[in-house]
């Protein structure tokens, strides 16, 4: 038995997954108005042709929903987290293993959200595994049982092959990886650079300059990431390139969408808003920066993207002066 703890867009989506591979599955939301909504339309605001089965059950008590669960989905933004497994984890069962979807880094302490699910479940004494899955995977895609590829990482590559059990079948296809933090690392700063795309095309710029962005995007977080002590393979394999890809180019990321909103002349509050869900790339901003700062990186889109952001900078001015730094091989 599963239990998805988040009814969003990706939680939901990771529900229609699971129901197909013929689990029994719980969801957990903290909105007695979100699940009302679930129950009279069978399908979420942002994804209105998923039909979720009447099988599928849901509660507001956390309590209810964690007993005799094998499997804990943590589907909820990176901003609550915490609060969501600080709910769970007086009430996870011994054996069950933790899979968490969400991509970010906590700014006080720089810590991936595998990371902080483990140091919650260490104050309760518990010692269940923690799988991150993560790739180039829109929701939009996987609730419509388009093919989809992902990576389950876990430090015990046992239990990231237990996530791939769960969730591999003919359209959602899963491989395994035993660097979790790379992983992580991948999936929250890949939103940072998806930020710079939308910027670029709400600016009028082309391909050839989101193709420049992906590009060297990718340099700076190997550059960084491997300083830090990550795998050079993730960062080209599925939770490296092919999220960067995929999010910094699709019409379905809600980070490209909001650079995009800033491009073109919103303020970044009125983006945020516009975009109508969390800009996971904005809240992951400072602790990229300290990351960079600490481990002294150079990484020029990463600062632009920064001063844009926090420091009122024009988005033309900043992204036209990456063009007249200095010269250099590449």
């Amino acid at each position: 038995m599963a239990v998805v703890l988040g009814a969003g867009t990706w939680g939901m989506a990771l529900v229609k997954v699971l129901y197909d591979n013929k689990y029994s599955i719980t969801v957990w939301s903290h909105s007695e108005k979100e699940i009302e909504y679930v129950k009279n339309n069978h399908h979420i605001k942002n994804l209105p042709l998923l039909d979720i089965p009447d099988t599928i059950k849901f509660e507001l008590d956390m309590g209810r929903a964690m007993k005799g669960q094998d499997l804990v989905v943590i589907a909820v933004s990176s901003p609550y987290v915490r609060e969501v497994s600080e709910l769970m984890a007086s009430r996870i069962e011994d054996n069950a293993i933790i899979t968490i979807v969400a991509k970010g880094i906590e700014t006080d302490n720089l810590l991936y959200m595998s990371e902080v699910v483990e140091d919650v479940l260490k104050k309760y004494g518990k010692k269940n595994e923690v799988v991150a899955l993560s790739g180039p995977t829109h929701a939009e895609e996987v609730s419509k049982g388009m093919p989809t590829t992902i990576v389950s990482a876990s430090k015990n590559i046992e239990a990231a092959k237990k996530i791939q059990n769960y969730f591999m079948n003919e359209n959602f296809r899963v491989y395994t990886n035993d660097d979790i933090l790379g992983v992580e690392f991948c999936g929250a700063f890949k939103n940072i650079y998806a930020l710079i795309c939308g910027i670029s095309t709400g600016l009028g710029f082309g391909d050839n300059s989101k193709a420049a962005i992906l590009t060297r995007g990718l340099a700076e977080m190997i550059r960084l990431g491997e300083k830090i002590g990550y795998k050079r393979e993730t960062f080209y394999g599925l939770a490296g390139i092919g999220d960067l890809i995929v999010t910094g180019m699709s019409i379905h990321s809600r980070n490209n969408k909001c650079g995009r909103l800033i491009g073109e002349g919103h303020s970044v509050s009125d983006a945020i808003e516009e975009t109508g869900m969390v800009v996971e790339g904005i809240n992951c901003l400072p602790a990229a920066m300290k990351l960079k700062n600490k481990y002294q990186v150079d990484m020029p889109l990463l600062e632009t993207l920064y001063g844009i952001i926090f420091e009122n900078k024009s988005p033309k001015d900043a992204l036209w002066s990456l063009m007249m730094r200095n010269k250099k091989s590449e």
